[in-house]
């Protein structure tokens, strides 16, 4: 008897739980045909820190991220982002974009930041010519010469001062290629402007003048038509350079006339007389008589 129950309730719990699994299976077969499978994501590498200009990345300052729909031009390879240096500051979890990181090679560094096709040309400065300081990196400068030229024609204006180029990026205050979102100022000696290779000849040139840099709104990207200003022009109501004299006209000078040439003057003709001559030998006195000679022209006289 106790045998044939335990059979009964083995037979009822086999049932019951055969029954329970096909049951789960159905629910959940009909909660999967209402849900519409998950969308695939992309794999993006993001910045793991924040990563200054100049920076090599290495990959403990990298991550991934799941992208349903990743932003354009993210990088999602490992191998192009490691060992390369930062060209633009990238904060932690920005993807890495190859606007800013530096050229494959490349490596870190100030020069890593230095676009391709432009040049980093160095210029010596003072509080006055650095702007007391305000000239670092980020900032826009507009570059001033000042000198005597050579003159031209007889024109000497005296000293010129002309805007050299304008909108020009500071890429370093001295050895500090760091942009400082305070805008703090730094005294240094040296400025790194970004130029291309023909601006560079151009400040080379104009180091050898005077230079003044000029602070100007790094939104501000206007170039401005200038005419110059001329020392010789402060004081006439004006700085800008006078306008370029006419040369003078050829003048003609009259000549007086030449005095007429004095007259030959007239030797008179030899008497045809004969000459006589008192000739004295010692107490005694005798005249001597000499025929003349022949008479002579004045031009046989001038030519003896």
């Amino acid at each position: 008897m106790k045998k044939r129950l335990l059979s009964v309730l083995a037979f009822a719990l086999a049932v019951s739980a055969g029954a329970a699994f096909v049951l789960y299976q159905l629910i959940a077969s009909k909660v999967k045909a209402g849900v519409a499978p998950a969308p695939p994501t992309t794999k993006v590498f993001v910045a793991a820190r924040d990563l200054e200009l100049g920076a090599l990345i290495q990959e403990k300052d990298i991550r991934t991220e799941e992208y349903l729909s990743p932003p354009a031009g993210a990088i999602t390879k490992k191998e192009d982002v490691v060992g390369r240096g930062v060209a633009n500051p990238v904060h932690e979890d920005t993807p890495f974009f190859e606007a800013s990181l530096a050229p494959r090679g490349a490596g870190a560094g100030f020069a890593s930041t230095i676009p391709k096709g432009m040049r980093a040309f160095a210029v010596h400065v003072n509080e006055v010519v650095g702007v007391a300081g305000f000239a670092v990196a980020g900032m826009r400068v507009d570059i001033l010469v000042s000198g005597v030229p050579p003159s031209a024609g007889g024109d000497n204006a005296g000293s010129v001062t002309r805007t050299l180029l304008q909108n020009v990026e500071v890429l370093s205050a001295g050895q500090n290629y760091q942009k400082d979102a305070e805008g703090k100022p730094v005294l240094v000696q040296v400025v790194n402007l970004l130029v291309t290779p023909g601006q560079a000849e151009l400040v080379n040139e104009a180091t050898a003048q005077k230079i003044q840099l000029v602070l100007r709104n790094p939104a501000d990207h206007d170039i401005v038509d200038t005419p110059g200003a001329a020392s010789a022009n402060l004081f006439r109501g004006g700085a800008v350079l006078p306008p370029r004299r006419p040369s003078s006209p050829t003048r003609t000078v009259a000549l007086a006339p030449a005095p007429p040439p004095f007259p030959a003057p007239e030797i008179p003709a030899p008497s045809a007389s004969p000459v006589t001559i008192e000739v004295f030998a010692g107490g005694r006195r005798s005249d001597a008589t000499f025929p003349n000679p022949e008479p002579r022209s004045p031009a046989q006289v001038a030519r003896q």
